[in-house]
């Protein structure tokens, strides 16, 4: 019997196993009629103890899209944790019901303990300010279908990268790949996490912090735009005072390379204005479409199901 596979951070995954997954994403869209039945009779559970609009309706027209069935919750206070309940025996309970779950939950390593406790196979939907990594997955779609390659690119992450699990997913993901290097921009309370400033130097990765975008734009391949988050902050004062330190706009990527992709993981609040949707170098709705793709690749992968065309998961 093959071990169980779950996916709690992107590290989960080899590079190689990462190229598997975008090369039948890329499958799911040039023949989508051959994986319209492929999940027939198979059920995923989409447990949101934390709100989300993308992730948990990509994961489930995902699935519908592969011919499975959906069900779960997506919100805490419409499942037995408002009664009490812990996560260890709600997933152990909900694996008796589907063949896969999705689980988002507002405490970090939340997915861990389910993971332990679980006879499906688990995937992390993000837990608190740690890890994303189907949103990762997403991003690296989303990258090489823009830039063709993960390598010899500058990156520019900017906003709150302190409590921001889809910045620190990507980091995991991009200091395995060659000639990547990070701009970090952020107000100095928002400066990404030690951990990752050393996991950054021993991967051998070059990155610098700023906290002035305008000034770091120029030399970007991408910039990875991200919201201010409320929900991380104990006191509100520090989310106002902190909330517009950045504003994307038309103006200031005039001084911006014509090739740059410009990312969100979504939702966005004002950090990005409106007018710079129209701009042929907004990818984050786009983005959105590949979190689709990816997430279907990814549950025909962790079934153990073989496409039987010319990818196999």
């Amino acid at each position: 019997m093959e071990k169980l596979r779950n996916l709690i951070n992107i590290t989960d995954l080899s590079t190689q196993e990462i190229e598997e997954l975008i090369q039948v994403a890329d499958d799911i869209v040039a023949r989508p009629e051959h994986y319209q039945d492929i999940c027939q009779h198979k059920k995923l559970a989409t447990l949101f103890f934390e709100p989300s609009t993308r992730t948990r309706l990509s994961f489930e027209a995902a699935m519908l899209e592969l011919g499975g069935s959906v069900l779960g919750f997506s919100s805490a206070n419409s499942s037995s944790a408002a009664k009490g309940e812990s996560v260890s025996d709600t997933i152990q309970t909900v694996g008796n019901y589907v063949d896969i779950i999705a689980m988002r939950h507002p405490k970090e390593g939340a997915p861990v303990v389910g993971a332990s406790r679980t006879s499906v196979p688990i995937i992390n939907a993000g837990d608190g300010g740690h890890f994303h990594p189907t949103q990762t997955l997403t991003d690296l779609l989303t990258i090489h279908r823009k830039k063709g390659r993960f390598d010899h690119l500058t990156i520019g992450l900017c906003g709150d990268l302190k409590f921001g699990r889809t910045v620190h997913s990507l980091i995991e993901a991009m200091t395995r790949y060659d000639s990547v290097e990070f701009v970090l921009i952020s107000p100095n309370e928002l400066q990404i996490p030690n951990y990752l400033k050393h996991l950054m130097d021993e991967a051998q990765v070059k990155w610098s912090e700023t906290t002035d975008l305008e000034t770091a734009l120029p030399a970007l391949d991408i910039l990875y735009m991200t919201r201010v988050q409320k929900e991380r902050f104990f006191n509100e004062a520090d989310y106002i005072r902190l909330k517009d330190s950045y504003i994307l706009d038309l103006d200031k990527l005039r001084h911006a390379q014509e090739e740059l992709v410009i990312m969100h993981p979504l939702p966005r609040v004002n950090e990005i204005a409106t007018e710079v949707d129209d701009d042929p170098r907004a990818c984050y709705f786009f983005q959105a479409l590949c979190g689709k793709h990816i997430r279907m690749a990814l549950i025909l992968f962790l079934l153990g199901i073989t496409t039987g065309g010319t990818q196999n998961v």
